[in-house]
């Protein structure tokens, strides 16, 4: 699908949606490693949280930048 001038793609907007999630769910991970709840998972020593949250800004930051609006293709 063309794009026509001053058009936003939406996987500009969805990677500012990752790059959100990614956020928040390694600022969780991070609070997890800093003080473990009371009754941990069965594979909270993996930090699931983190890795996560690590993926998800790379492929947010990726598609944000990529998709960039005004940025010369």
């Amino acid at each position: 699908m063309h794009e026509q001038k001053g058009m936003i793609s939406i996987w500009f907007f969805i990677g500012v949606l990752l790059l959100f999630y990614g956020v928040v769910i390694l600022g969780q991970g991070l609070y997890e490693l800093s003080s473990p709840p009371a009754k941990p998972v069965v594979l909270a020593s993996l930090h699931i949280g983190i890795w996560w949250g690590i993926l998800l800004l790379v492929l947010g930051g990726g598609y944000t930048r990529h998709f960039f609006p005004g940025r010369n293709r």
